[in-house]
């Protein structure tokens, strides 16, 4: 029922500032710093996206813009802290499926998604299936058969407990009859560091926190999970082409407020967000990093969150996801 009915508050007030002229908070907003916080630790997409918008941002609205990390337990440290701020437009989150996936998966959460107001859906991305030198493979059929004849079993990691990897990871699994030991981190660029490391047999990890590794050729790109190629990396097929018939999974990225944060801030912050993202040099330098630039209305975030909770419950319950 919390989903549902934050859900459908998040389509109602997105479509009130969908109507929205532009204007300029009456309050004075913003007289201080405002504060991008980040659920995973510097380095990975979250991360990458959350600095390069907070620099248009700070430009735009004329104010430092600080992101700040706060890592751990799939999120919901973040997430919690969010929801708990005071709605005045110094605390924005940039989200992503976690958000929406951690009711599912852990057995508690410190936050409701009634308290968070949509902003703007940013981007959306693929995860991608990485091998490092640790395991000579080049296929993700080769990776399943040695995954299939490793006696103690082969290291999958990804992101987090709670993360768009962890549950393409379950969903590899469930179209591969295999078995593969859950690694999770604190975000993408640890795991990406621990896989360049050979610490690692293999991870999935969204496109944008490994795709450097992949052009170095330090790191091997099996597939991504979405359904079409991906625009900044076309030379990596699909899981479809790869042979995993029927697997389809992308993943998105988007900035929130506080629940009751006022209207004209909200509006305000969407509109400079989007004029961010919209500028060519921002959106090429985005693309050629593995993001698909969404920079959409509250109203867009607040459907995707609609179209993609069920799928993101029914991962959950299918691939039998457990946080480790």
């Amino acid at each position: 029922m919390h989903r549902r009915q934050f859900l459908l508050n998040a389509i109602g007030l997105a479509a009130s500032l969908g109507q929205a002229l532009p204007v300029i908070a009456k309050t004075g907003w913003p007289a201080k710093p405002v504060r991008i916080v980040v659920p995973v630790a510097p380095g990975g997409s979250l991360d990458i996206l959350a600095r390069v918008v907070a620099q248009g941002l700070g430009t735009r609205l004329q104010q430092t813009v600080i992101v700040e990390n706060m890592p751990g337990a799939g999120g919901n440290i973040a997430f919690g802290h969010v929801a708990k701020a005071p709605p005045d437009g110094y605390t924005l989150l940039l989200g992503w499926d976690s958000l929406i996936i951690n009711p599912s998966l852990y057995p508690s959460v410190p936050y409701t998604l009634e308290q968070f107001a949509p902003i703007t859906l940013a981007i959306t991305s693929p995860q991608v299936l990485l091998v490092g030198p640790k395991l000579p493979v080049k296929s993700v059929k080769e990776l399943v058969n040695a995954a299939k004849k490793a006696p103690e079993g082969l290291t999958l990691a990804n992101a987090g407990n709670g993360s768009p990897g962890h549950l393409a990871a379950g969903l590899l699994q469930t179209h591969t009859g295999t078995k593969f030991i859950h690694v999770p981190y604190k975000g993408g660029a640890p795991a990406v560091a621990d896989l360049l490391a050979g610490h690692l047999d293999a991870l999935i990890v969204t496109l944008p926190a490994a795709l450097q590794h992949v052009r170095t050729g330090k790191l091997t790109a099996l597939a991504v999970t979405s359904a079409k190629r991906s625009t900044g990396a076309p030379g990596i097929p699909t899981m479809d082409e790869a042979g995993i018939t029927g697997y389809e999974l992308n993943s998105w990225q988007g900035f929130f407020a506080p629940a009751g944060t006022a209207e004209e801030i909200i509006t305000r912050v969407n509109l400079a967000i989007v004029e961010v993202l919209r500028d060519r040099p921002v959106q090429d330098q985005l693309v050629d990093q593995g993001f698909e630039v969404a920079a959409s209305s509250p109203d867009a975030l607040a459907n995707e969150l609609a179209r993609s909770a069920p799928r993101w419950s029914r991962l959950v319950r299918e691939t039998g996801a457990k946080v480790d």
